[in-house]
């Protein structure tokens, strides 16, 4: 396993993480055993971050780690986030970043997981009626009675990161970073390195697209892509004629388009550690083959030239789920 550090923290991770939540939602059924399986399976290759979040299953998903950190906690970093609300039956009811709530979703998140310490808490989303150095000092907090031990943003823009940083050092910031989906090149990853701020991509995969084995918009009732721009209609089959030039380029390279797109995310940045997220071993093993890809500049600029940034069609959310990104 290769390992890095994120920003300038001391906090070292493996360079792919696993990201937990389509264990407990948004991709189809849940199949716990094979899930907590594919978790053993990850630690067991040297993966040290799993990722997850309260709303995640409507806690389910932290549910679903407690037995394995009762096992193996001194194997892991674990990462979670508070922020976004829901109701049990998965409605949104907002973002809050109240110092209260920031208190009280900790010890919530705490109880679920049956752990003393989280090792990185993140704001989920910005509360945009709070100010976010309300919030940042409350989560500060947190490290000072010991429940948490790093700090993270997810989604967050420049600005507000600069504000966040300057009320309590900001470990890592988590958005959404793939082929597919540049919008952080540029001033979101600038403003990371100039603080030492490390960054965690989550759906480097572009939500599965980027594996070539999507090839239909028939997804299950429960699947979040049934809404996403990106996967409807006219929008949808343009962005299956990119993906089968990058399933061209990973034929040449002689790895799967899953491999190529996670090796080029891993070459943005020795600061950079993606979260795929996966409910099955076999995915996993796949993505783990993304660390012995090296691609050559020219490689780079190729891809590069196939999915340029701003290439996808289509928002990467429906409306009221982009106007909480970036503030």
């Amino acid at each position: 396993m290769q390992y890095r550090r994120l920003g300038k923290s001391s906090l070292v991770v493996s360079a792919l993480g696993l990201g937990c939540m389509g264990m407990s939602q948004s991709y189809g059924t849940p199949d716990d055993q094979e899930s907590i399986a594919t978790i053993h399976h990850a630690i067991d290759k040297g993966i040290t971050m799993l990722d997850t979040a309260d709303m995640y299953g409507g806690g389910a998903n932290e549910e679903l780690l407690a037995p394995v950190l009762a096992k193996r906690r001194n194997e892991v970093i674990l990462a979670t986030k508070f922020g976004n609300m829901r109701m049990p039956d998965g409605r949104f009811l907002g973002v809050n970043g109240s110092p209260e709530y920031v208190q009280s979703a900790c010890e919530a998140c705490l109880q679920r997981l049956k752990i003393s310490t989280i090792d990185l808490f993140y704001l989920h989303r910005v509360d945009t009626n709070v100010p976010i150095e309300d919030t940042v000092g409350a989560m500060a907090r947190l490290i000072d009675q010991g429940k948490v031990r790093y700090l993270g943003l997810s989604e967050a823009g420049a600005k507000t990161v600069r504000r966040a940083y300057a009320t309590y050092p900001i470990t890592a910031l988590q958005s959404e970073y793939s082929l597919w989906t540049r919008d952080p090149e540029g001033e979101i990853l600038a403003t990371c390195r100039e603080l030492g701020i490390g960054f965690v991509p989550y759906s480097p995969l572009g939500r599965g697209i980027l594996t070539g084995q999507v090839k239909s918009a028939e997804f299950g009732p429960k699947d979040f892509r049934r809404m996403s721009p990106r996967f409807q209609g006219e929008n949808f089959q343009k962005n299956l004629q990119l993906v089968a030039r990058i399933e061209q380029l990973a034929a040449e390279k002689r790895c799967t388009p899953a491999q190529l797109a996670l090796a080029w995310v891993l070459a943005q940045g020795e600061d950079i550690v993606p979260i795929p997220g996966t409910k099955r071993r076999t995915y996993l093993d796949q993505n783990l083959g993304a660390l012995d890809i090296s691609l050559t500049p020219a490689e780079l600029r190729q891809i590069d030239g196939v999915l340029p940034r701003g290439a996808a069609v289509g928002a990467r959310y429906p409306d009221e789920y982009m106007n909480r990104l970036g503030i």
